[in-house]
């Protein structure tokens, strides 16, 4: 079965850093488009970032500069690096695959799409203090 698994969240202070990890597990060949996005207490999800499998990165204006996705293909393994963190960062933090059928185009940029519709984890949370 397919399920990716979280790792990395915690607590940190604003402007400090953290690296999330997601283990793709159950793939015989790795997806074509991996993400996060991220669910605050009472807001709608919002996706944050993908990488599709020629390395394209996408990225939602709210984190640009600031987060960088990147994988490893050889381990389905999937990082968010999150630096000068913000409190309004605070949020559950999910990674998703690609849905089942695919994402629409193949299109990886549709952050939104991959968020509501992909194979997502169990989540790892991020808080980050003023």
């Amino acid at each position: 079965q397919v399920q990716p698994v979280e790792s990395g969240g915690g607590s940190v202070q604003a402007g400090g850093s953290l690296r999330l990890s997601c283990v793709a597990s159950g793939y015989i060949y790795s997806p074509y488009c991996m993400g996060w996005f991220r669910q605050a207490p009472g807001k709608e999800r919002e996706g944050v970032a993908s990488i599709d499998t020629t390395g394209a990165e996408t990225y939602a204006d709210s984190v640009k500069g600031r987060f960088t996705i990147s994988k490893d293909n050889t381990k389905n393994t999937l990082y968010l690096q999150m630096s000068s963190l913000k409190p309004e960062d605070t949020a559950m933090y999910y990674c998703a695959a690609d849905p089942p059928g695919g994402l629409p185009n193949n299109n990886c940029k549709m952050l939104g799409y991959l968020a509501e519709f992909g194979i997502a984890g169990q989540g790892t949370q991020v808080t980050v203090s003023s």
